[in-house]
């Protein structure tokens, strides 16, 4: 499996990110899967105690742009949420490549941790197992906000 070694997510290992400002970047492609994402990302992030604020954009493509823009107008780490099926053209390889690339240099551009959580999936099952949603398997979500506020309380300290 996939998350097999991925640190615990249990309510005890979630941080206090009391303060912290946490936007969440989310897609809207593949509905149900995106949903899902982003109410595990809510859930971290409610018992982490962070200021969240949410973002809808149209798809993975957007997320990049719209993280930058967010953590410019300062949010301390964003949590970017998408959902790319392969299909029968190279539109997966262009999309997922753009996201990927995209939100590594807005994280390295501005400091600040962009909470990866967008999936590349070969079907739709693959987004619904890791969606955390009942029956679901993993819940990268919730993992991805997770990552983002413990990678910012992180830097916070390393900043002094």
């Amino acid at each position: 499996m996939a998350g097999h070694g991925a640190p615990s997510l249990a309510t005890s290992a979630i941080p206090d990110a009391t303060g912290l400002k946490v936007t969440i970047v989310s897609g809207l492609w593949h509905h149900a899967i995106a949903d899902g994402l982003l109410a595990g990302a809510h859930r971290v992030l409610a018992a982490a105690n962070a200021d969240v604020t949410e973002v809808r954009v149209p798809g993975s493509f957007e997320l990049p742009v719209a993280a930058k823009v967010a953590l410019d107008a300062g949010a301390d780490a964003v949590v970017a949420l998408g959902v790319i099926i392969r299909g029968g053209t190279p539109h997966f390889e262009y999309v997922s490549a753009a996201a990927t690339d995209g939100l590594t240099r807005v994280a390295l551009d501005t400091g600040k941790p962009v909470g990866f959580g967008v999936l590349t999936l070969d079907d739709e099952q693959q987004g619904l197992d890791r969606a955390g949603l009942a029956g679901s398997k993993e819940d990268k979500g919730a993992e991805a906000a997770h990552a983002a506020i413990t990678t910012a309380l992180t830097l916070r300290e390393l900043r002094g």
